[in-house]
């Protein structure tokens, strides 16, 4: 029978080994994007292929697995942003936030989308990303910086188009965001 501290040590070094496979594979599909292999992964992540299937049973739950950790870093950022003190980087550094994920995960955008449809969150991560948004967008308007009308879905479409605009290299992501953010001030 294994004792409790025996436990803790397999449960801490599966999470470790979890984890190290989602940063490997998250770097590597960025970098080669669809075409990466699950051995590829598994010897980046230095695993074995064995260890990463019983992670991730299939290619697909691995990147639904890395999809979700991506949105929850930026629901956590949306979190950090509405409780800063600056709060004039409210939304604003939350947009170039996004822009960041984005324009270093290139890669594993599209291949987020060819597997899953969509790089948009889902469930719970998308709710708890929609009440952040909101959070964002009522501060913002208590200090007058964008308009009484601003809503959620408003930000949803400033972050799709931010998405096209570094997905097909269309422009400097930068200056998207100042132009959309220009757009939401008050009339």
């Amino acid at each position: 029978m294994s004792t409790p501290q025996r436990r803790r040590k397999t449960r801490t070094d599966a999470e470790r080994n979890r984890h190290r496979v989602m940063e490997a594979a998250r770097a590597l599909f960025a970098e080669s994007g669809h075409e990466v292999q699950m051995s590829e992964v598994a010897r980046a992540a230095g695993v074995g292929v064995g260890t990463l299937y019983r992670k991730f049973p299939t290619r697909e739950a691995l990147i639904e697995a890395i999809a979700e950790h991506r949105a929850a870093e930026i629901v956590a950022a949306a979190r950090r942003l509405t409780d800063a003190d600056d709060q004039a980087q409210g939304l604003a550094g939350f947009l170039h936030h996004v822009g960041e994920v984005l324009a270093g995960d290139r890669g594993m955008s599209e291949v987020i989308e060819k597997t899953m449809g969509s790089a948009e969150p889902r469930g719970e991560t998308r709710e708890a990303l929609l009440a952040g948004v909101a959070e964002l967008i009522d501060r913002a308007r208590a200090r007058g910086t964008v308009g009484q009308d601003v809503t959620t879905e408003d930000v949803n479409m400033v972050i799709c188009g931010l998405a096209a605009v570094i997905r097909n290299g269309a422009g400097d992501w930068r200056r998207y965001i100042a132009v959309a953010i220009d757009g939401l001030r008050p009339r």
